[in-house]
C-alpha cells in the first residue's frame, strides 16, 4: 500500500447515465462547476468529457471542451485537467447475419488526428488513450482502437507535450502499454486500470494485481471499478500501490438508493483514504509528482 495518492474525478462520461440521475452534468457550465466542486472536495485531477446539448450524449465538439477548460483554468481551485480522446472509435455493426454496413446509430469512426483536435488546441496537462478494442455490453457496439491508430496518437501527444494516461480495460491491453513504452512513444507510463466493465477485466483483486504486476517498470497507476464497487476500489487501488478514480462517469450512487454528486463521491473517497492512512495529494503535488507541463 502507498502512503499518498491522488484522486481523479471522472465528471460526466458520454453514456446514458444522464438519464438516470439529475446530478450528471450536461452543459459546459454544469460540467465545469461539477468539476470545480469535486476539486474543492479533494480531487486533484478532473477527467473531462463533454455532451451535446440536444442528445445529451458524448460529443467531440472543440467549442464545448474550450468552454469547460477555460472555466476550469479561471477557477480558484486549479485542478489538473485530463481530457478524453475516447470518442471517434465507435462502431455499431448491423447484426450477426449482416454486420456491414455498420449501423449509423452509434457509429462514429474518425482518424487519429481528428480525435486529438481539442487536445492540440487546449493543451491539457493529461489526456487519455484507450489501449485497445473491446465489446461494450452484449449488443453490436465495439470500441475500436487499432494499434496503428494508438501509435500515431501517442507519437503526436509526445510531440505536443501532453502526458498520456493509458486506459487499460483488459489484460490484453497491457500489450499495447508495453509496446508503446518499448518503442519510446510513452516516456512516463501513467496507467488507468478500468475494472468491472462487462467483457473487460473483472473487478476481483486477483485480476487487478495480475495486471499491476505486468506494468512496465516505473509506471504510475490508478484503478477504479464501476457501479457499487467504486468505493471498495478506493481502498483496493491504494492497496495495489496506486491512485484513485471516482465520479459520475462510473457510478451514480453514494449508497443504495441515494444518488450522489461528484463532490460527494470525492468526499467519500477522501474519508476512505484518510481512514487507511493514505494522504491525499493536492493538484500542485500531482503536477510535481508527474512532472506535468502547465499551460495557461
Amino acid at each position: 500500500m502507498i502512503s499518498e495518492a491522488f484522486i481523479t474525478c471522472a465528471v460526466t462520461g458520454s453514456g446514458a447515465n444522464v438519464e438516470r440521475s439529475p446530478h450528471v452534468p450536461v452543459s459546459p457550465e454544469e460540467i465545469a462547476n461539477s468539476a470545480i466542486e469535486a476539486a474543492r472536495a479533494g480531487a486533484a485531477v478532473v477527467h473531462i468529457h463533454v455532451r451535446d446539448a440536444v442528445t445529451k450524449r458524448g460529443s467531440r465538439e472543440p467549442a464545448l471542451y474550450r468552454e469547460v477548460v477555460h472555466r476550469l483554468r479561471a477557477s480558484d481551485v486549479n485542478p489538473v485537467i485530463n481530457l478524453t480522446t475516447g470518442l471517434g472509435g465507435d462502431l455499431t455493426l448491423g447484426g450477426p447475419e449482416a454486420p456491414l454496413p455498420p449501423n449509423p446509430n452509434g457509429t462514429e469512426m474518425v482518424g487519429a488526428t481528428e480525435r486529438l483536435i481539442h487536445v492540440e488546441e487546449l493543451l491539457p496537462e493529461i489526456c487519455t488513450l484507450d489501449c485497445g478494442s473491446m465489446n461494450f455490453g452484449n449488443g453490436e457496439y465495439v470500441m475500436i482502437n487499432t494499434y496503428p491508430t494508438l501509435r500515431k496518437m501517442a507519437a503526436r501527444l509526445q510531440e505536443i507535450g501532453v502526458l498520456t494516461e493509458l486506459e487499460v480495460f483488459d489484460t490484453g491491453h497491457l500489450w499495447t502499454v508495453r509496446d508503446l513504452v518499448g518503442e519510446g512513444l510513452i516516456k512516463q507510463p501513467l496507467v488507468q486500470m478500468c475494472m468491472g466493465i462487462r467483457y473487460g477485466a473483472p473487478e476481483d483483486p486477483g485480476t487487478l494485481m495480475a495486471m499491476v504486476n505486468q506494468l512496465p517498470a516505473g509506471s504510475v497507476h490508478s484503478a477504479f471499478s464501476i457501479g457499487r464497487m467504486q468505493m471498495p476500489y478506493v481502498a483496493m487501488a491504494a492497496l495495489s500501490g496506486g491512485n484513485v478514480r471516482v465520479g459520475l462517469e462510473d457510478n451514480l450512487y453514494l449508497s443504495r438508493g441515494r444518488l450522489a454528486t461528484n463532490a460527494e463521491l470525492v468526499e467519500r473517497a477522501v474519508n476512505i483514504l484518510d481512514g487507511i492512512g493514505v494522504r491525499v495529494l493536492s493538484p500542485d503535488e500531482v503536477r510535481q509528482k508527474l512532472n506535468l507541463k502547465v499551460r495557461s
